[in-house]
Parts: structure tokens; C-alpha cells; sequence
């Protein structure tokens, strides 16, 4: 009976010490978790604000292609050809802003999506939401500041044809 007890104890001793490494395995796995977790929402909430700001400069780029755009024409119906042509550069300049800010909203959408594919969170979930509009009002900006500056363009055009004949 005294070797049975030995024995028991023993193998109590052995289960105590693994229960004690378990927990301390859980712990340390918890707390990385925790802060993982807590990276992504950063990680999220930052991309939606990068995809809303990325919008917001594809917007400024467009109103600067349109405003451009409208130098071009006015300068187009004078004489001034060389300004003409300057606001049309202005306007294809603005144009290029603004597709870069839909690319930055883009990719600034996709680390949302990542983000929210590695912890499906409803703050997540609303931040890629928001990251994907921004995504959709930037690209939309982009293509309107691209025809404005081909308008830009044309009408500088017109002006130096104008000025040749």
C-alpha cells in the first residue's frame, strides 16, 4: 500500500506540474491573442481613416482638374495659348493626384479586408465597409478629373490651333 501511495503521489505530482504549464501556456497564448487582437482593430481603423483621406485628396485633385479645366476653356476663347496649355498640364497633374489617392484608398481598403479576414469584429467589419466606400468615391473622383483634364487638354488644343491659323 505504501509503494501504491508513493506512486500516486507521484503521478499527482506529475498531472499538478502539466496542469501549471498548461494554464501558463494559456496565459501567455491569451495575452498574445489579446494584443493581436487588439493590433488589428488599429490596424483596421487606420486603413478606413487612410481610405476616407485617400477620397477625400481624389476629391480636392478632381475640383483642381475641374477648376483647370475651366482656366483651359477660358484661355482657349483668348489669346493666351501658353496658359491654355498650362492648365490643361494643371489639369492632367490633378488627374494623376487624384488616381493616386484611389490607388492609396485601394490599398488602404485591402488592409482593411485582410484586417477584417484575420478577426471577423463588427468594428471591422463597419471600418472595411468604410474603407471599400472610400475606395468607390476616390475611384470615382479619379475617372471625373481624368476626363477633366482631357477636356483641359482639348481645349488647349483648340487654342493653339486657333492661334495658328
Amino acid at each position: 500500500m505504501s509503494q501504491d501511495s508513493v506512486e500516486i503521489k507521484k503521478i499527482l505530482e506529475q498531472l499538478q506540474t502539466e496542469v501549471r504549464l498548461l494554464k501558463d501556456n494559456y496565459h501567455i497564448l491569451n495575452t498574445k491573442y489579446s494584443e493581436n487582437l487588439i493590433s488589428l482593430k488599429q490596424l483596421t481603423q487606420t486603413s478606413s481613416e487612410a481610405a476616407s483621406r485617400a477620397a477625400k485628396a481624389a476629391e480636392r485633385a478632381s475640383k483642381s482638374a475641374f477648376y483647370c479645366a475651366e482656366a483651359a476653356k477660358v484661355a482657349a476663347n483668348s489669346a493666351i495659348v501658353i496658359a491654355a496649355e498650362m492648365a490643361a498640364d494643371a489639369a492632367n497633374q490633378s488627374a494623376e493626384a487624384a488616381l493616386e489617392a484611389a490607388a492609396a484608398a485601394a490599398a488602404a481598403a485591402a488592409a482593411a479586408a485582410i484586417s477584417l479576414a484575420q478577426h471577423a469584429e463588427d468594428a471591422c467589419t463597419q471600418a472595411s465597409a468604410t474603407a471599400a466606400h472610400a475606395t468607390q468615391m476616390a475611384t470615382e473622383s479619379a475617372a471625373h478629373a481624368v476626363k477633366l483634364s482631357q477636356e483641359a487638354a482639348q481645349f488647349a488644343r483648340h487654342a493653339r490651333e486657333k492661334n495658328n491659323s
